[in-house]
């Protein structure tokens, strides 16, 4: 993946989600961490997707499980005042993690900017 596109990813994520705290995109296989961008010294967004990382694949052994034919289109962790969302790629390589201070962020709009960038992802991390 280009460095220029996952820094104008990043900063993406940062400048447009109202509320922003960290973004981080892994390699759901392998556990890889391509990038990752917070605003709060103190939140280690690595840390957060490779514990997230788990729950992905959790998830994602559940869905296969039961047969249901079906894909994740994001994970929601509601928090007391955070926002995470788990965005996965459609070929579901890849994940982007997202935390966002509650009171700020808007759902929908968070998720409509994860939903417009997750195939770029997908496309310049291949």
């Amino acid at each position: 993946m280009s460095n220029d596109f996952l820094n104008v990813f990043l900063n993406e994520m940062k400048s447009n989600v109202n509320g922003f705290i960290a973004v981080a995109v892994t390699e759901i296989e392998s556990g890889l961490s391509f990038g990752n961008l917070t605003v709060d010294p103190s939140f280690d967004p690595e840390l957060a997707a490779a514990y997230n990382l788990e729950v992905v694949k959790a998830k994602l052994s559940a869905v296969k499980a039961l047969n249901l034919n079906q894909d994740i289109e994001d994970i929601l962790i509601t928090l007391s005042n955070q926002i995470h969302i788990i965005d996965i790629s459609p070929n579901k390589k890849f994940m982007i993690y997202l935390a966002a201070d509650a009171s700020k962020a808007n759902l929908g709009m968070t998720r409509a900017i994860l939903r417009k960038h997750k195939a770029d992802v997908e496309k310049n991390l291949a």
